[in-house]
């Protein structure tokens, strides 16, 4: 089924484990990803950034996603990433993704409330769930830049307020994640997250996922993540595949057999992916 991440999120807080959410980077890769989920029986989350949605089209990306869905009976839900601007999102829910983040971590307290309750309002009237954001997540991400030393960590005694004056339906959460990170492994303050965890029961999210130590994992699904980023390790593993093959390629050989093998070495992350997030104890 096509469908925004509330009940999938829900089922994952019942049978506890984590959700993997995955950025697609390219038309490409999309199918691959759908297809390890469905090889695994577990429901998945497609990202996209707002330039991916805009490269690729909206309505393209929705088509893709709500047919496979319906074809191999798996729950997809369509998730605009990190979103700062109200006319984007409403373009992806106008178009029929089914879910959207506002990433409102650049703002001061209040103005990030008013404007994500904003967005809520808007979304929940159209059955599209919307994730929302307290604290940074360092490293940069489609020219969003956050350096180390401008890390700001989620407050848990704002929490609880940001959650009951904006109704978002799962929060971003900053504890020490990066984006980007991926030739080194994140340190994560589990003490704030289970601070955070205690203060509210809606789903936390991990952004930065592929910087985090799968070791990890367990501890993380047991103080409330239920939806667990992953980009760049997709992006790292197909770019290494196209470079291998892209190389020594003749001229007039046909794309596809360039790409394919870029497509599976996707695929086969996501399903190791999948297996951690579902079966980690």
């Amino acid at each position: 089924m096509y469908t925004n991440f509330i009940p999938i999120l829900k089922e994952a807080d019942n049978l506890n484990y984590t959700v993997g959410a995955f950025n697609t980077h390219g038309l490409e890769m999309l199918p691959d990803i759908i297809m390890a989920t469905y090889e695994e029986g577990m429901p998945i989350i497609i990202q996209t950034s707002v330039d991916t949605a805009k490269y690729i089209g909206y309505k393209n990306l929705v088509a893709i996603c709500s047919n496979m869905a319906d074809e191999y009976m798996v729950d997809v839900t369509l998730h605009l990433d990190h979103a700062r601007n109200f006319d984007d999102i409403k373009d992806a829910i106008d178009a029929g993704y089914s879910s959207v983040m506002f990433d409102g971590s650049n703002l001061s307290f209040k103005e990030n409330i008013m404007k994500t309750k904003r967005v809520v309002e808007y979304a929940h009237k159209r059955g599209v769930s919307v994730e929302g954001e307290l604290g940074t997540i360092g490293g940069t991400e489609e020219g969003i830049c956050v350096k180390e030393d401008e890390k700001i960590y989620t407050n848990p005694e704002d929490v609880k307020i940001f959650v009951e004056l904006t109704g978002v339906d799962a929060l971003a959460v900053g504890i020490g994640t990066n984006h980007g990170q991926f030739k080194s492994k994140t340190k994560i303050n589990f003490e704030l997250l289970k601070e955070i965890h205690d203060k509210v029961d809606i789903p936390l999210v991990i952004h930065g996922g592929t910087g985090v130590n799968e070791d990890d994992i367990p501890k993380l699904i047991k103080y409330g993540i239920r939806k667990f980023n992953v980009g760049t390790e997709l992006l790292v593993a197909w770019t290494k595949e196209a470079i291998s093959n892209f190389e020594n390629t003749k001229l007039n050989k046909s794309l596809r057999y360039n790409i394919i093998p870029c497509n599976k070495s996707v695929k086969d992350v996501v399903k190791n992916k999948i297996k951690v997030f579902r079966d980690s104890k």
